[in-house]
This record gives C-alpha cells, sequence and structure tokens, in this order.
C-alpha cells in the first residue's frame, strides 16, 4: 500500500514537473520557432485555401442573380480553376523571395478577388461584364496556388525523405477545407450562398496573415534531434483528420436528416474548431520529447577509452600524415577548376535544356518542361484531373438535373470534400508505404485512380435513380488522390532544386482539361439539351435548366474515354520510369549512405546520437555507434 502511493505520488510529481517545464516562456518559444509549429500552420493555411471546391454551393446564386447560361457559368468556372491551378507566377516568386511573401501576396490577392464578387452578387456594385466577373474569380483562385506554394512546397524541403506522407496530409486538408467552410458559413450567416462567398473571402486571408512568418524553410542540421525530423508526428496527425473527416461526415448526414437550431449549428462549428486545433498538441508533445533528448544528451557525460597497442613509429606517423599533406593542394586544385567557369557551365541554359540529368537528379525548368516525362505526365492529367474537376464544377447542375431535392445536392457536394480528402491521403500514405515496401512506381498507381475515376463517370453518364450518391464518393475520390500522386512524381523524377515552379507547372493540366472538358463540351452539351427544351433557344432571361439524364449523358461518355486515354499515357510514364522506381530514390537526402528504413523500421532507438573522435589512438565514445542519426 505504502509503495503503490509512493509510486502514485512519484507520477504525480513527474507530471507536475512536466507541466512546470511546458508552463514555460522559453518552452513556448521554443514550440513557436520549431518546425512541427510550422506543419501545423501549414495544415491550418491549406485547410483554409480550397474555396475553389465549393464552387457548385454557390454558381446557382451567380446564375440566378447574374442571369448566366451554363455555357458562361461554365466559362467561369474554368477561369476559377484557370487561377488556382496556373501557379508559374507563384512558384518563381517563391524561388527568388521567402516563403511569407508569397503567403501575402495570396492572402491579398485572394481578399480582392472574393470580395469584388460578393458585392456583385449581392447587388451593391453595378452588374460587371462577363470578363470582368472572369478576372475576379481567376485573381481569388490565384491566391490558392500562393497559400499552395508558400506552405506545401516548404514542408515538402523540409521533409524530403517523407514528401509523399507530407503531400497527401496536407493535400488532404485542402481536400477538406470544402466541408469546413460550408459548417462555418451556416454557422456564421446561416444558409446564405451570397455570405459563403464573403466567408471565403476574409477567412483564408486571415490565416495566411496569423502564420505569415512561422512558414519558412528549415534545413535539417547536422547531429538534429531525431525527433525533430521522425515521420511520427505526420501519422499523429493524420488520425486527428481522420477524426475530422468522421465528425464532418457526421454533421452532413445528421444536417440532411433534421433541421438542426442555429444555437446547435454553432455549437457544432465550435467542435468543429477544437477538432481543427488539435494538432496543436501533438506540435507541445513533440517539441517536449525533442527538449527531453537534448537535455538527456548532455547529461550523459563522455567515456574515454585509451587504446593498449603501442603507439606506431614516427616513420608510420609521417607516412600516414603524407597522404593529407598532398591532398590539400589537390583539392585547390580541384575547386580552383571548379570555380573557374568553362564553356560548358557557362553556356546558356537553352543549350543543354535537351541534354537533361538522370531521373531523380535536379533538372533545370527548361531541361524539366521540355522532357519526355513531363510532356506523358502532363496529358495524363489533363484526361484525369479536367474529367473530375468537370464533374465536381457541375454537380449542382447534375443534382438538379436527374431531379435530387436541394438538401441532397448540398450533402453530396459537401461529401465530394470527404472524399476528396480520402483520396488525398490514401494515395500520398499508400503510394509512400508501397513504394517503400515493393518499390511499387508512383505513375503505376496513377493508372488505376484513373480507371477507377471511370466508373464514376459512367454512373454520372447513365442516370440511375440514387447513383449519384456513389458517383460523387468515387469522383472525389479519384480526384483528390491524382494530386499528391502528380506532385510526388513531380519531385522525385525531376529534383527538389526548382520544385516551386515545377509543382505549379504541374497544375496547368488541370484548367486546360476543365476548358476543353467542361466549357468546350459539358457545358455546350447541357445548353443544346436545354434549349430543345425551351423553344430551340436560349435567348432572353428566361428559365434555362435542363432536366433530365440525357442532360450530361454524351458529355460523360466523352469524358470517360478520355480519361480512359490518360490511364494508356500513364502507363507510358510507368514503363519509362520502372528501373528508377526499383532504385533507392532517396539515398541522397540521407546522410553518409544512411539505410533505408522499411516503415515499421521508422523508429529509432533513443541511443541514436554519438560522437567519435580519434586521436593518437584516444577514443572519445558517448552512447552507441551503430547508428550516427
Amino acid at each position: 500500500m505504502v509503495s503503490s502511493a509512493s509510486g502514485s505520488g512519484g507520477g504525480d510529481g513527474c507530471t507536475a514537473a512536466a507541466v512546470r517545464e511546458v508552463a514555460t516562456l522559453r518552452f513556448a518559444r521554443q514550440v513557436v520557432l520549431g518546425r512541427w509549429f510550422m506543419v501545423f500552420a501549414c495544415l491550418l493555411i491549406l485547410s483554409a485555401s480550397g474555396a475553389t471546391y465549393i464552387f457548385g454551393i454557390y454558381s446557382k446564386v451567380l446564375k440566378s442573380t447574374l442571369g448566366y447560361d451554363q455555357q458562361t457559368l461554365n466559362t467561369l468556372s474554368f477561369f476559377k480553376d484557370l487561377g488556382a491551378n496556373v501557379g508559374i507566377l507563384s512558384g518563381l516568386l517563391n524561388e527568388v523571395t521567402p516563403p511569407w511573401v508569397v503567403l501575402a501576396t495570396g492572402a491579398a490577392m485572394n481578399l480582392a478577388g472574393y470580395l469584388m464578387i460578393y458585392l456583385a452578387i449581392d447587388g451593391r456594385t453595378a452588374r460587371p461584364p462577363v470578363w470582368l466577373m472572369c478576372i475576379y474569380i481567376c485573381v481569388g483562385a490565384n491566391s490558392q496556388s500562393f497559400a499552395n506554394t508558400g506552405a506545401l512546397v516548404t514542408c515538402v524541403k523540409n521533409f524530403p525523405e517523407s514528401r509523399g506522407v507530407v503531400l497527401g496530409l496536407l493535400k488532404g486538408f485542402v481536400g477538406l477545407s470544402g466541408a469546413i467552410f460550408t459548417q462555418l458559413y451556416i454557422a456564421i450567416y446561416g444558409d446564405d450562398a451570397k455570405s459563403l462567398v464573403l466567408l471565403v473571402a476574409w477567412l483564408p486571408a486571415a490565416v495566411s496573415i496569423l502564420f505569415v512568418h512561422t512558414v519558412r524553410l528549415m534545413p535539417r542540421r547536422r547531429g538534429e534531434s531525431q525527433s525533430a525530423t521522425s515521420s511520427d508526428p505526420f501519422y499523429c496527425f493524420l488520425y486527428i483528420s481522420m477524426g475530422l473527416a468522421t465528425y464532418l461526415l457526421v454533421m452532413i448526414v445528421v444536417q440532411n436528416q433534421m433541421d438542426l437550431s442555429h444555437a446547435a449549428l454553432v455549437v457544432s462549428a465550435a467542435a468543429l474548431l477544437i477538432i481543427l486545433f488539435l494538432p496543436l498538441a501533438v506540435v507541445v508533445k513533440q517539441e517536449y520529447r525533442i527538449k527531453r533528448e537534448l537535455e538527456e544528451a548532455l547529461l550523459v557525460p563522455p567515456t574515454v577509452t585509451v587504446d593498449n597497442k603501442a603507439a606506431p613509429p614516427s616513420s608510420d606517423l609521417q607516412m600516414a600524415e603524407q597522404p593529407a599533406k598532398t591532398e590539400l593542394p589537390v583539392k585547390a586544385e580541384e575547386s580552383s577548376k571548379l570555380s573557374t567557369p568553362t564553356p560548358a557551365s557557362s553556356s546558356s541554359c537553352w543549350k543543354n535544356m535537351f541534354d537533361p540529368p538522370a531521373q531523380g537528379e535536379d533538372y533545370t525548368i527548361l531541361q524539366a518542361l521540355v522532357s519526355v516525362d513531363m510532356l506523358v505526365l502532363f496529358l495524363a492529367t489533363i484526361c484525369g484531373v479536367g474529367g473530375t474537376l468537370t464533374a465536381i464544377d457541375n454537380m449542382g447542375q447534375i443534382g438538379q438535373s436527374l431531379g435530387y431535392p436541394p438538401k441532397s445536392i448540398k450533402t453530396f457536394i459537401s461529401l465530394i470534400s470527404i472524399w476528396n480528402y480520402a483520396g488525398r491521403v490514401t494515395a500520398g500514405f499508400a503510394s509512400e508505404a508501397v513504394l517503400a515496401r515493393y518499390k511499387f512506381p508512383r505513375p503505376l498507381a496513377l493508372t488505376l485512380v484513373l480507371l477507377l475515376a471511370c466508373a464514376g463517370h459512367l454512373l454520372i453518364a447513365m442516370g440511375v435513380p440514387g447513383s449519384l450518391y456513389a458517383a460523387s464518393v468515387i469522383i472525389g475520390f479519384c480526384f483528390g488522390a491524382q494530386w499528391p500522386l502528380l506532385y510526388a512524381i513531380i519531385s522525385e523524377v525531376f529534383g527538389l532544386k526548382y520544385y516551386s515552379t515545377l509543382y505549379n507547372f504541374g497544375s496547368v493540366a488541370s484548367p486546360i482539361g476543365a476548358y476543353v472538358l467542361n466549357v468546350r463540351v459539358a457545358g455546350y452539351l447541357y445548353d443544346v439539351e436545354a434549349a430543345k427544351q425551351h423553344g430551340g433557344t436560349l435567348d432572353g432571361a428566361g428559365d434555362k435548366t435542363c432536366i433530365g439524364a440525357q442532360c450530361f449523358r454524351l458529355s460523360f461518355l466523352i469524358i470517360t474515354a478520355a480519361t480512359v486515354a490518360g490511364a494508356l499515357v500513364s502507363l507510358v510514364l510507368a514503363w519509362r520510369t520502372r528501373k528508377f522506381y526499383r532504385s533507392d530514390i532517396y539515398a541522397r537526402f540521407r546522410p553518409h549512405g544512411e539505410p533505408a528504413a522499411l516503415p515499421e523500421q521508422q523508429q529509432r532507438p533513443k541511443d541514436s546520437v554519438q560522437s567519435t573522435s580519434a586521436v593518437n589512438g584516444v577514443t572519445e565514445e558517448s552512447g552507441s555507434t551503430h547508428d550516427l542519426y
């Protein structure tokens, strides 16, 4: 009894001591300046940067208040996708400026673009021409590329060996952002789609400005604590994000089944914010672990071991030192050769753009843009992302044409965000695991995702009653799964040196595919069917709605064929990169040839920090010597 009580008291004392250590300004400063708080800031920034995915909720307000037909609405949708995915400017800006400049620029663009859209649909300004509305939505949506570049690219560079996990997790929070926005705007403004645009205008800008100086490059330092670069916290973040997605799923279903009071909606939104900030607890725990590891490393006294072997004769010492003496002039000579510009190194970048390095090395921007691998990946993305994005942007009109009630339409539009998240997280974490264990190439995973998307497109084309729920699940999942695979393939095949620009170039394929498949195919064919139902013309300001499965049938049959073509193209990339993915693609990021770790071997022993030195047969050791980091 006494020992039990004393043990309990000792545990309480340790807990109280830990609380006192944590509740200090010094530890708070360590947390805020640490790399894990930077990851937490990126999670919040990206969870507020996916407003383009809820275009289907306020698109009907745009169409009704401004008198647009479907093709005009799809043109606006195209410029929205163009702004969200053409991030070349943000990529180039990130190459020459710190991330805070990119985030601040994106915040200003987001506020300006969406605020002007809100003023237009709320009648507070004169009705703008279509071209001006296209500029507004393009500028507002382009802020998403600035947030992605400033936050996501920075995280990938800070954790290069876990890039698949990082991309899946961060892009997963982007996928959840649509459902998060929906819950917050209902709690703050009520069921008013116009006010949703106002929320989209100010909330992402406020979050980016709040963490503008937190997101920064933090290269791995020699001798840094293992907890500072461990991948374990990412799995904790994953579990929290899964809880967040489950909570959103439950709330969406509950709101679809019953009418909740405004007070209940406020309580649910408060619970949502609590879950959203739970990763901060993981950050504090990880920083405390780093603090303890550093303190323990300082407390362990070094042990001195004297070699009993006789010291070698002076002649042997001279012979041993001779290579070191003769090595210096050689190194100096080599460095002078390297520093002297040769005709090849000083030649224009245009001359070696068609002479790329091996896959996995750092390509220049021009070498990557003209490479066959980038062209093949670009074509596959046009077909794959373009088709799924067309389905997402038209989900409101598809549900309306098939006779679904408005509440159900809002439900599966919101659920697309959940499946979008599931696809991003699954593709990121699963592709990283099978790559590490089985050398399964990511381009082949992309092929499988595109084939799965064809099933969703066919469900929409057939128009079977009740099938739109299953179609929204498949489309949302496949749309989300393509992005981590695309960005991981670019970073692995073309290197990280110019990843900010190449990352955004990969996104350019999305608006191209959306314009061809959404505006020129789906929008045009929808208006043709609507004209047949309204006297052969859509001129004037009357009803321009098309009713029936035929409104989108031909469009999605064409989209299915295009997606199959994209899957075949991605197989070409899988074949071209098969040897590269069979090798150890992350070897260059591990110091001193450290071997690759399988997923279950990523947890390393605590005695992994040590130092050794030898001077004339005397060795100084601390801890184990089998693992340097």
